[in-house]
């Protein structure tokens, strides 16, 4: 099984890539705090890189910016590609297939929205959906 649950903050606004066929993509990173603190008593941050596809994706970008909180459930997807100068980079991302939005802020705006967790038959639409 391969299955990922996490709750964190954006780092940045969210962007909407629009692919070859149609498809729609963003990705983005989530700050996600440690249950513990390390030995100088301090919090550490994990990022996490994420990805999104389809109509999921448009309700990212329309309704998150920088510090949105969200819950976020998907699955760990590995894969390479070589860059500019010609090396081999290696990549683990959490492709996203739900999305929980619990405290919302306005793109470039540090206005706060707490939306309640929508129940799952709100999101019937997005249950047969099929990533690319």
């Amino acid at each position: 099984m391969n299955q990922v649950g996490l709750v964190g903050r954006f780092t940045k606004d969210p962007v909407l890539r629009y692919l070859s066929g149609n498809r729609i993509q963003t990705h983005f990173s989530l700050a996600i705090n440690r249950n513990f603190k390390n030995n100088q008593g301090e919090v550490d941050t994990d990022f996490v890189f994420c990805t999104a596809w389809g109509r999921l994706a448009e309700n990212i970008v329309k309704y998150c910016g920088k510090g949105s909180l969200i819950g976020a459930t998907g699955r760990i997807q590995t894969r390479s590609f070589v860059n500019e100068e010609s090396t081999k980079i290696f990549m683990t991302e959490i492709v996203v297939e739900d999305v929980r939005f619990y405290q919302l802020k306005q793109r470039d705006s540090d206005e706060a929205v707490t939306v309640p967790a929508q129940p799952p038959n709100e999101q019937e639409h997005l249950k047969d959906f099929v990533l690319p």
